[in-house]
């Protein structure tokens, strides 16, 4: 099941979030998607809140995202 264009909610939610509008990235690859997104999860949450996000990350597809940031850029 896809969500607005994207694999699921939770690409496109964290695409939307954390990704949307930014094209400064040439060679960004889906592990530095990631791993920018769980280090902003470890600062801002604790506890229950903190599972939960990385729960919900579990379900990302970092390729997907890493592959729109590379068309954003090529497009601007």
């Amino acid at each position: 099941m896809t969500y607005n264009g994207w694999t699921n909610y939770e690409t496109w939610r964290v695409n939307l979030e954390i990704f949307n509008g930014t094209n400064l990235w040439e060679d960004v690859t889906a592990e530095f998607c990631q791993d920018l997104v769980e280090q902003h999860i470890e600062q801002e949450s604790k506890g229950l809140a903190f599972g939960y996000a990385m729960s919900f990350l579990e379900n990302v597809n970092w390729h997907e995202i890493a592959d729109s940031l590379k068309r954003d850029y090529e497009d601007a």
